[in-house]
């Protein structure tokens, strides 16, 4: 039996089911598929922090690979190509791959699935739940969160899986080195990819600084490791298991303290969920302008705006700032994005799908369901029915930085810009 496994957002062999299926094989080839994002709003490839998160996390599972006699081929190539080749080149007789929700993901697993002759498994991935384990059908998904909290967070989180010891050997071939990244860590915000800076960070927020006690009242911190968690990049690329974090939060209250802020950072893997599965339900509903609720929208999209707010060079210092922090850093607060998307929106008068698009190429804790269904509720054509968020940039400034650290920090105080000038070029975006 020689198989393959298809490593997506599951980059670890601790808590891996799918990984862990393949004991029994003669041997094992593994591999990734480095994303090539699709030309969507004209912005292509991924962001210099984002692609350096997601190398140096391939070269720390390749090292751990290693350590079980097995190895890792990285390739460039769409699934729908590069997997079929390989089948054939190596024999393989199974597959298997981690479930990764999203439709360009899903429609590259249908296509394989009709294309390959030998079977494909594909089990629980980057989710506290399985499908099987929720307690509805996800045709009838809530379709906010309050419901769905409600019926999911009583629920029991199965005990993460052990880490590996040994996997079958990888078959003859080339196994080429990883490339390493053009750039650094940004010493502002110091997010190194990979599973041991994600273990330690948990482990540091958790139970060294038992910041987690405090985390309802500083979540909204504007500059990360002073109040967010920030385990969102290591949670969307898979370095950790969502579930690894659920019970270390399960374990910290048993061992030392229950309060409003423990139970908040559990309530936040729970909005992750909701988006995680929503995505699934809403398929290519997640990208129309319209969203799901398919409303229409009058907006147009003037390019030297759109480029000033990717840029930080707006006429809101705030906004600049955050949006200076993404590109140097690769990651924003929540409060932070909620912001920058409410400028894009609300002030701007811009199709929220461009903004979305640009958080996809930079963020370093992509993941599709978070930042499109995020996008989707602050512009109000998501599910929730209380229509969009407007986040007043003068009250938001005043609240989170009053003192104006943080937009000094930055860079947010730019020079002062002549005003737009549009023209034919400028036509109302397609609502459909």
């Amino acid at each position: 039996m020689r198989h393959l496994h298809w490593f997506q957002t599951d980059l670890r062999l601790t808590d891996n089911p799918a990984i862990a299926s393949h004991s029994a094989a003669d041997s094992l080839l593994c591999v990734f598929l480095m994303p090539k994002p699709r030309p969507w709003c004209n912005l292509n490839g991924l962001g210099p922090q984002r692609d350096r998160f997601l190398r140096e996390s391939l070269q720390e599972l390749r090292e751990s690979l290693q350590a079980v006699g097995q190895d890792l081929m990285v390739l460039e190539g769409s699934p729908e190509l590069v997997l079929p080749d390989l089948v054939a080149r190596f024999g393989i007789t199974e597959i298997s791959t981690s479930f990764t929700p999203g439709f360009y993901e899903r429609q590259a697993l249908e296509y394989l699935q009709q294309k390959l002759s030998i079977p494909i498994e594909v089990h629980r991935g980057n989710s506290l739940f399985s499908r099987s384990e929720l307690p509805f059908e996800l045709s009838d998904m809530p379709k906010v969160f309050s419901p769905f909290r409600k019926q999911v967070e009583k629920l029991v989180i199965k005990t993460p899986n052990s880490n590996l010891s040994h996997l079958p050997p990888p078959p003859a071939g080339q196994f080429d080195a990883i490339p390493v990244a053009g750039t650094a860590p940004n010493p502002a915000l110091p997010l190194p990819g990979g599973r041991q800076a994600g273990l330690r960070r948990a482990r540091q927020f958790i139970f060294d600084q038992e910041s987690i006690t405090t985390y309802k009242q500083t979540r909204n911190c504007l500059d990360g490791l002073d109040g967010s968690s920030t385990f969102s990049p290591w949670l969307a690329n898979g370095n950790l298991s969502v579930r690894e974090v659920a019970h270390d939060i399960f374990r910290f209250e048993r061992e030392r303290v229950t309060n409003e802020s423990t139970y908040w950072l559990y309530f936040e893997l729970l909005w992750r969920e909701f988006f995680y599965w929503r995505s699934v339900v809403d398929d290519k509903r997640l990208f129309l302008s319209g969203g799901v609720a398919r409303k229409v929208r009058g907006c147009t999209f003037e390019p030297r705006a759109f480029a000033r707010w990717c840029a930080g060079d707006t006429e809101f210092p705030l906004v600049n700032a955050l949006m200076r922090q993404l590109t140097a850093t690769g990651w924003m607060s929540n409060r932070g994005r909620q912001i920058a998307a409410s400028c894009l929106i609300s002030e701007m008068g811009i199709d929220w799908r461009f903004g979305a698009a640009f958080f996809e190429k930079h963020l370093i804790d992509y993941d599709v369901g978070s930042n499109y269904g995020n996008w989707q509720y602050i512009t109000g054509v998501g599910c929730d029915p209380r229509g969009g968020r407007h986040f007043h940039i003068k009250k938001q400034t005043e609240q989170h930085d009053p003192q104006g650290v943080f937009t000094t920090k930055w860079g947010g105080h730019r020079p002062s810009q002549p005003p737009y000038i549009t023209d034919a070029a400028d036509w109302p975006l397609d609502h459909r």
